[in-house]
């Protein structure tokens, strides 16, 4: 039995810090000291996330506090490191930001102390000796994790890849494009080789020695449901489809989230759990790799609550057996 710790939510009216609170929650090892909301200050957590309802009686918090073992920070890109800096934060406490502001390199510190880049399948070592970890990305989550196995093996050349995302990796706050009349039965693609998550994998697969920069070509699309990624990468390989096979297996033999299937995945074998799933075809000399996450799960909450774990030195799936939706 591990002693308890103490986590605070900074951002938790919205949809990764919603999730935050339902797997917090249930957490055997964690007691949620506060969960703030500008928006929402001194409402009941159910009155936004309403399937808490009978679940806690918790109410949002306008006021912070940092002195907790664990601080998440669910802000939006840009606010993270704002918030940081007007708090006074002990040395003790160790921060999981899920924003943007902290994953690149260049950007990667706060009063000295280093963000890891926080995707578990990269660098669990040094995510177990972290303070502060910058969680990755959703599409950066599932495209490093079709490409990883690679990375140490080959260059990545004129790598193409294609990954539609539901409507919570939007955010909450309404858009056009995230309204239901515009979103219900329509599909569009958006920010076509200019997405922001671009240069986090870029810095990842070239720690990796892949030499990818400038050489991801990727084309993000809008689905007309609520989460999940589902992401396709083809790139040329010397490789046959059984040393593929085997290489991803390998790979991922050590890590409990992501497996490699010999058959097609879908989205719903993913979406409500902290899995990755992938699966790998060939045509000729292109290898296809498909990869699928719960954009919500794997791709934020869920992947923040695996590097609490893996920083407190605890089975990093600790409070994520979470049930597959299937149907």
């Amino acid at each position: 039995m591990h002693k308890s710790i103490t986590a605070g939510i900074i951002g938790a009216a919205g949809y990764t810090g919603g999730e935050l609170l339902r797997l917090l929650l249930r957490h055997p090892n964690v007691n949620i000291a506060f969960a703030h909301s500008r928006s929402s200050a001194g409402k009941p957590v159910y009155s936004i996330h309403e399937d808490l309802l009978g679940e806690t009686d918790m109410q949002f918090s306008e006021s912070v506090d940092a002195n907790v073992d664990v601080l998440f920070l669910c802000t939006g890109h840009g606010e993270s490191k704002k918030i940081l800096e007007g708090m006074a934060i002990p040395a003790t406490t160790k921060i999981i930001d899920l924003s943007q502001d902290f994953r690149l390199q260049a950007n990667a510190s706060f009063n000295g102390v280093p963000f890891v880049y926080g995707l578990p399948e990269f660098q669990k070592a040094a995510i177990q000796q972290a303070q502060y970890i910058a969680n990755p990305g959703c599409f950066a989550t599932a495209i490093q994790l079709a490409l990883l196995p690679l990375a140490g093996t080959q260059s990545l050349q004129n790598v193409h890849i294609t990954g539609i995302t539901g409507a919570t990796g939007a955010g909450q706050k309404l858009a056009t494009t995230s309204h239901f009349p515009w979103r219900s039965n329509n599909i569009s693609a958006y920010k076509s080789l200019d997405h922001q998550h671009i240069a986090e994998i870029t810095e990842t697969l070239n720690h990796c020695g892949a030499d990818a920069t400038d050489e991801l070509h990727f084309i993000p699309w809008r689905g007309d449901f609520a989460r999940g990624i589902f992401v396709t990468v083809v790139i040329r390989t010397s490789l046959s489809l059984a040393q593929a096979q085997a290489l991803y297996q390998s790979f991922y033999a050590r890590h409990p989230f992501t497996h490699v299937s010999e058959s097609t995945i879908s989205m719903k074998q993913v979406v409500n759990t902290n899995k990755c799933l992938i699966q790998l075809e060939q045509q000729g000399k292109n290898l296809v790799v498909h990869a699928a996450i719960d954009n919500l799960l794997k791709g934020a909450s869920g992947q923040a609550v695996q590097n609490m774990n893996l920083m407190m030195g605890w089975d990093e799936t600790l409070g994520l057996q979470l049930k597959p939706l299937a149907f």
